[in-house]
């Protein structure tokens, strides 16, 4: 067996994927650049560095129930003027995750909110952060069925663990006592510790609504509320300037 074959094996019984997908490159531009030995070793140990880190935010995106498409570059701040490009490139720093807090994104429909929270989840991915988005139906149905399977324990503890959790469109119809008292136990243990992201076409004071009973709906929202970035977004519906436009014939 060859000297380089037998660097290949080596590579792949150990799993540096990065290293031996590049290798042949890496020796080639080595020879021409006439690069040193301690440069040669830096350049194909950054490949495996970022072949592991992209693998890692692909399992974390995965995770997270995201897309790629929803970033804060394919983001269009120009189409609303109302929204504070400078905050939400603040945010997108996630330290607000670093110091426990929330984000609430308000506004009607199109106006932006879902893409949002997205990238903000997107940037914690990036950062090696767990994140888990779920729409509002989804996410009470996952607490519904993990009840039934009697892995409601289990579930409960990943969503007060996770760094990030995002719950879009908060607030879309009203919940049951149990569905409130899940909601109470994982909003509660991750109070100033974990960070929450909700969307909401409806107006915070209307969220009590959705609860079963005014003393549950005050011990949530007060927790949820407290330390909290509240952004107001309005404007038309995106989705409605994108449409085709059609004429009378």
């Amino acid at each position: 067996m060859s000297h380089m074959a037998q660097i290949k094996t080596q590579l792949k019984t150990l799993k540096l994927s990065g290293m031996l997908d590049n290798l042949d490159l890496r020796l080639l531009e080595a020879q021409q650049n006439q690069l040193t030995f301690s440069e040669f070793l830096s350049i194909i140990l950054s490949d495996e560095t970022e072949t592991r880190d992209m693998r890692k935010l692909k399992r974390l995106l995965l995770n997270a129930g995201l897309g790629p498409e929803k970033t804060i570059e394919t983001f269009d701040f120009s189409f609303n003027p109302s929204i504070n490009a400078a905050y939400i490139r603040e945010l997108a720093t996630c330290r607000f995750i670093e110091r426990g807090e929330g984000v609430f994104f308000i506004g009607p429909t199109g106006t932006g909110k879902t893409h949002l929270a997205k990238a903000l989840c997107h940037q914690a991915c990036r950062q090696h952060l767990s994140a888990a988005f779920y729409s509002f139906f989804h996410f009470f149905n996952e607490l519904e069925k993990a009840e039934l399977k009697n892995q409601l324990s289990k579930l409960i503890k990943k969503l007060i663990k996770i760094d990030l959790l995002i719950i879009d469109d908060f607030g879309f119809k009203k919940i049951d006592q149990n569905a409130a008292e899940y909601l109470y136990s994982i909003v509660d243990a991750r109070y100033a510790v974990k960070s929450i992201i909700l969307t909401s076409n409806r107006a915070i004071p209307d969220w009590a609504n959705i609860f079963p009973d005014p003393l549950m709906a005050n011990a949530v929202l007060d927790r949820i509320a407290h330390h909290s970035h509240q952004i107001i977004l309005k404007g038309e519906s995106y989705r409605k300037k994108l449409a085709p436009k059609f004429q009378n014939a």
